[in-house]
């Protein structure tokens, strides 16, 4: 066996199935178009409609080396010698071609042959049911029996890769490292013992079955090999050390771990632990961030975003209190951006993501931590209420705080936190308004077994007659529907657009010859069947009558100005800030359009200003909209813009303008970008972190708009009677002059709350101790903190209290000279004051601040303070 550096091995396995007539594919995106899985978790991942046999296999033999994301075992990365989150699959494949005997001769002949790794050293596990593959490794091989192990399906058994899919039994191959120490039976030890002597590095999977989801097994049509060869633990073997972070593919960035926190690797256990866990998820972020996550506080975005979490937590407590993962970004490239090119092409991106991420969340690490043992000091618990509070106000996650609580026995409420969290959401959805539609109801299903779907004619046309094939009021169906009365019809076909995609539905008039409807509200409830939610506004609507619908033909005209400027604004956006920019959300109706998108930072000026700018440069060169029908796969091979998150048939419209912008859209749009008129950005905004919004007009409200700042500024002449060039000249002027006013008031009550003497003021002592107490009314809180400060110097040692009524509250501040700590501390004198008073807080034993609710209580406090203060 001899030294080979993790290129060599990557080659040399390629190379190898190469030469057995294999197509060598680049690794596939940790985004999987798969949507059971969040990441690519296996090398197999990209080929499963391959696997289940939904596609047929462009090549029937395929070798990878695939990049990939878990995080089941997140919490044993750093800790033990092999975990990792982000890691390489080498793999090769067999998709109806060759299958056991094939790919265990292979597989040997690689691993004596290639890598020379010595016979003696290598032990087999089969499935405990499968024969056959033991029959191979015994006969065709010649591995001795006594070396071949049969084992049960939680070891040798493998997938699906999700709830559901392909699956089947494993053989795999281990090497003997020679380790016995934690080995309770050495004269009997194999793979079947988990002391840790057998490393296990390559499972070849025989996919010979689909599992549903109750977990029935049904042979393929066809059998396939799917093989897993882990390059890290490969390399581990081949380079001759104990753990996966002292090969070559984590020694630079450890180096620069090193470097940046002058510490060393392997002289402190401790310390090795977060040195492990920084390299590791350096390594995973910043091949996320290139394949276009962002941090966000849900799905993909969220993993992202706890491991970048996680890497700064373990970084301070090397002592680091700034952004440093971009500087592992080099040592990074440098060893693999020659294998994985989009490093390189992403370096900046990645770079800057990191940077403001980290900013964002190192101000809150230390403030938050410190936050969480106030907690537990005061109750040596955090229940749900507590965690919500540190997830929401400083941004820790219950798995941050698990893992600063680890080894302790404090318990945390997660239940509580996780129904918080629920009705956080479901107060967010009412505030928004709640867009999804009740379950599917068991009348909507049957009626879509009786009529079948809703044809939509409404591309073409925006008036059509159609039967009124059945109404519904209240959730059962009726015959009529009276004037007054709301309900629901459905027809065979329509002309009105039914909310989706972001779009808003059509409005309009139903008129038959009994009686005439408005049209509310279109939409689709289950599969294509199109329901008109509607109001009689005169006479009777009859089921089996023959109706006239007519669209609100200005405010589709409307709205289709505002969908085409939301595929103008998208390609914009992608051209001036990057390709990392996707979709993350739109609305688009007749008044305006709002477009919410992933990026790492607020817009700059200059910035929207050339959105703007490109946007109607489109418009003004009124190139023409045009819409193709394909099929979906033919549409995605052209790199036509499609959400992952969206459901697509096999059938969709690309909506093309010029080069400029091609997506998969459903909506309705203009026929040329000139209809548009002119595109005004109104506002750009945060929708969570990672996450812009922008709102924007079009057409007749950008008139409206521009009528609007001109009557402003007309106004606003009128008033500070000057000349409309000269506003924003006399506005600061006059804000100048308020500021200096400003000034002055707060001098003047900072004299009067410290002034020498109060008729609120009450002075005693405490066992020889002054205490000072003065109670005032409506004080902002920084003049009351000032004032302590100012009676503390005038008092030269003591306790000084401040009570400050806030009308139907108090806020009180309580201040102990430094030297008097160690007997009288201020945080527990607020807590018991604060009892008193009907509240809360607490603080520093020489500064602290509570309030209450309870006012009249005061006087009976300042009256008692010695009980409360020895309390």
């Amino acid at each position: 066996m001899k030294f080979m550096t993790s290129e060599e091995i990557r080659q040399s396995f390629l190379d190898f199935f190469k030469s057995k007539g294999h197509t060598i594919l680049s690794s596939a995106s940790l985004i999987p178009n798969d949507p059971q899985l969040m990441f690519t978790v296996a090398g197999m991942v990209p080929f499963k409609p391959i696997f289940w046999g939904k596609i047929e296999p462009t090549y029937p033999r395929i070798a990878t080396c695939q990049k990939c994301i878990r995080t089941v075992d997140i919490d044993n990365v750093g800790k033990t010698p092999r975990h990792q989150t982000f890691f390489e699959m080498l793999g090769n494949f067999s998709f109806g071609d060759y299958f056991k005997k094939e790919a265990i001769i292979w597989a040997w002949e690689y691993v004596t042959e290639v890598l020379k790794i010595p016979e003696e050293k290598l032990w087999v596990s089969v499935y405990k049911e499968d024969d056959e593959a033991y029959e191979i490794w015994k006969n065709e091989i010649g591995v001795p029996e006594g070396k071949i192990v049969r084992l049960g399906k939680e070891d040798n058994w493998w997938g699906p890769a999700g709830p559901t899919g392909p699956c089947g039994p494993d053989t795999e191959i281990f090497i003997d490292t020679g380790r016995t120490e934690n080995c309770p039976n050495i004269d009997n030890c194999s793979p079947a013992c988990d002391c840790g002597r057998f490393l296990e590095f390559w499972n070849l999977v025989f996919t010979e079955y689909n599992q549903d989801d109750r977990g029935n097994l049904t042979p393929l049509q066809r059998k396939n090999i799917d093989t897993g060869l882990g390059l890290e633990r490969l390399t581990a073997i081949m380079q001759g050390v104990e753990t996966t972070f002292d090969t070559d593919l984590f020694q630079p960035v450890i180096e620069k771990i090193e470097s940046i926190f002058s510490v060393k690797y392997k002289s402190n256990p401790e310390q090795d632990i977060s040195i492990r866990v920084i390299a590791d998820h350096a390594r995973a972020i910043a091949f996320m961030i290139a394949d276009g996550i962002l941090p966000s506080n849900e799905g993909r975005g969220y993993v992202l975003r706890r491991l970048l979490r996680r890497a700064d937590r373990h970084a301070s407590l090397l002592g680091n209190k700034r952004p440093f993962l971009h500087k592992l970004i080099d040592p990074l490239i440098k060893k693999m951006g020659s294998i994985y090119p989009e490093l390189k092409a992403k370096k900046e991106l990645i770079e800057q993501i990191t940077i403001k991420e980290e900013e964002r969340f190192l101000d809150n690490l230390e403030r938050g931590t410190k936050r969480l043992w106030q907690m537990i000091d005061a109750k040596g618990k955090l229940n749900g209420k507590d965690l919500f509070m540190l997830h929401d106000t400083y941004g820790f996650h219950v798995e941050l705080v698990e893992e600063i609580l680890n080894g302790s026995d404090i318990h945390l409420d997660k239940e509580g936190f996780l129904k918080l969290m629920q009705e956080q959401k479901e107060r967010a959805r009412a505030a928004t308004g709640n867009k999804e539609y009740d379950d599917v109801s068991t009348l909507i299903k049957t009626l879509h077994e009786e009529l079948g779907g809703t044809e939509f004619l409404g591309y073409e046309m925006l008036e059509t007659r159609s039967e009124i094939k059945t109404i519904i009021k209240k959730g059962v169906q009726v015959h009529q529907l009276s004037k007054g009365e709301e309900g629901e019809v459905i027809f065979d076909k329509t002309v009105f657009y039914a909310e989706k995609g972001g779009q808003v539905s059509d409005t309009g008039i139903l008129e038959t010859s009994s009686g005439v409807a408005e049209v509310l509200h279109v939409y689709i409830p289950h599969q294509d069947i199109v329901l008109h939610k509607i109001k009689v506004i005169d006479g009777l609507l009859n089921k089996g009558e023959l109706a006239l619908l007519k669209v609100d033909v200005e405010k589709r005209k409307a709205t289709a100005r505002n969908h085409t400027a939301t595929h103008l604004l998208h390609a914009a956006l992608r051209n001036i800030l990057g390709e990392h920019v996707k979709q993350s959300g739109s609305l688009v109706g007749p008044e305006r359009l709002r477009f919410d998108f992933s990026h790492f930072s607020q817009l700059k000026p200059e910035e929207i200003m050339a959105i703007e700018e490109t946007v109607n440069e489109i418009v003004l060169s009124a190139l023409p909209v045009t819409v193709e029908e394909k099929d979906l796969e033919e549409a995605k091979s052209e790199d036509v813009i499609a959400l992952f998150e969206e459901k697509y048939g096999d059938k969709v419209r690309v909506v093309s303008i010029s080069d400029f912008s091609r997506e998969l859209c459903a909506g309705t749009h203009v026929e040329n970008t000139g209809e548009i008129g002119l595109f005004k950005i109104i506002s750009e905004s945060s929708v969570s972190a990672g996450v812009r919004r922008i709102d924007a007009i079009t057409g007749k409200e950008s008139l409206k708009y521009l009528r609007k700042l001109t009557a402003l500024a007309s106004d606003l002449k009128d008033v500070l009677q000057v000349q409309e060039e000269q506003i924003l000249e006399k506005t600061l002027s006059l804000l100048q002059e308020l500021k200096g006013k400003e000034k002055e008031i707060k001098k003047l009550k900072e004299k009067l709350l410290s002034g020498k003497t109060s008729a609120n003021d009450h002075e005693f002592s405490i066992d020889d101790v002054k205490f000072l107490v003065r109670i005032v009314e409506d004080a902002p809180a920084e003049l009351v903190r000032n004032t302590a400060d100012v009676l503390m110097q005038r008092l030269g040692q003591g306790v000084v209290i401040i009570f400050n009524k806030q009308g139907d509250k108090v806020i009180f501040v309580v201040k102990v000279s430094q030297e008097l700590t160690k007997h009288f501390n201020a945080g527990h004198i607020a807590k018991n004051i604060a009892k008193a008073l009907g509240g809360g807080g607490g603080g520093r034993p020489d500064f602290a601040q509570a309030g209450g609710k309870e006012v009249n209580n005061i006087e009976k406090v300042v009256n008692s303070l010695e009980k409360y203060v020895r309390a």
